[in-house]
């Protein structure tokens, strides 16, 4: 079965083409990075229009480099939230109207789920069930996935993403957009031990977490270095700061995740979102998972940001079950995964 997939969620335009599930043939992206960096984060408005302007060469290009046309595609899956509305729209009426007229089901999906599953598109992954964090700039949630369709939501952020939080502190220390590469290399020279940031909720019993607090503390302590004459204040440079703030994310991410495979009985931990592309947390999540007898997954770099063939996926196990949209479907920008079922 040959499934095209279509993410317009947020700022990047992309669309993949997967077989029998797992198999990726095609995983085309198109970045906005360039056109949003001057704004430090993304703008809904400039995003929509970009997609618009894409959204056409990229499911072209995602079909030609698979040698396929749309007549050979089985279903067409879509993202319809939870995202930015202007951005959803682009890609859903698209998909919406080249599966009118090419008489192809079309099946609507939740990008978290994408998020969740993108681990299966690695050739090694665990077997069910295992406990799965999701980070991103707008999502910070743990799940225990018992199976495809079937997920329990353990613990999520309760205001700040932790991506978010990389994004507003890139911008506050000038380094620009996308946060979480920037703050990631500058961090490698730093020292992550120079400033105590705040851990929220890091002992408390719950799964839940908390980045709002994070953000404050680092711009507070930005504000009065910056009046102190910067590397002047204390002996700090820019590159401990990055660290030390790195490092408070880092240490609440792998706490949390720890706790919640501890708590769900699992052998195996999933990793995914944009955050999981940073290899510091990679190396520190490994080595305290091994001490803890987990086994952690993780996927490549491009399948753990925004991307087509993780829509492809998760609608591959919908349309295995004929479990298809109807066209009145719309878009919603905010989508809890415990509603999925309710896809229609």
């Amino acid at each position: 079965m040959k499934i095209l997939g279509i993410d317009t969620s947020c700022d990047d335009t992309s669309a993949a083409v997967t077989a029998d599930g797992s198999s990726v043939i095609s995983n085309i992206i198109h970045s906005q990075i360039k056109l949003h960096n001057p704004y430090g984060g993304v703008v809904p408005e400039l995003a929509s229009r970009e997609h618009i302007r894409n959204i056409v060469p990229v499911v072209d290009k995602a079909l030609s480099s698979a040698g396929l046309k749309l007549p050979d595609i089985n279903a067409i899956a879509v993202t319809v939230g939870p995202g930015l509305i202007g951005s959803l729209l682009v890609g859903l009426y698209y998909a919406k109207s080249i599966a009118y007229f090419n008489k192809i089901p079309l099946v609507a999906v939740n990008h978290l789920e994408g998020h969740i599953l993108s681990i299966l598109l690695e050739e090694e992954h665990p077997d069910f069930p295992f406990t799965a964090l999701t980070v991103s700039g707008g999502h910070t949630s743990l799940y225990y996935v018992k199976a495809p369709g079937d997920y329990e939501l353990m613990g999520q952020t309760l205001d700040d993403a932790a991506g978010e939080a990389f994004d507003k502190v890139a911008k506050l220390l000038g380094l620009g957009y996308p946060g979480g590469a920037i703050i990631e290399s500058h961090a490698r020279s730093g020292r992550p031990d120079a400033i105590h940031f705040p851990r929220a909720y890091i002992s408390d019993e719950s799964l839940d977490f908390s980045f709002s607090g994070l953000k404050t503390a680092v711009a507070l302590f930005i504000d009065k270095w910056e009046r102190q004459g910067r590397e002047k204040a204390d002996n700090i440079r820019l590159t401990d700061i990055a660290a030390s703030f790195q490092e408070a994310v880092f240490d609440v991410l792998i706490d949390k995740l720890i706790r919640a495979g501890i708590k769900s009985s699992v052998s195996s931990l999933v990793l995914a979102g944009g955050v999981a592309c940073n290899r510091a947390l990679r190396d520190r999540l490994t080595l305290r998972a091994q001490k803890e007898g987990f086994t952690v997954y993780y996927p490549r770099p491009a399948y753990c940001t925004d991307n087509g063939a993780m829509i492809a996926l998760s609608g591959f196990f919908r349309a295995i079950r004929h479990d298809y949209a109807d066209y009145n479907i719309d878009v919603r920008s905010r989508f809890p995964v415990r509603d999925i079922k309710k896809l229609k």
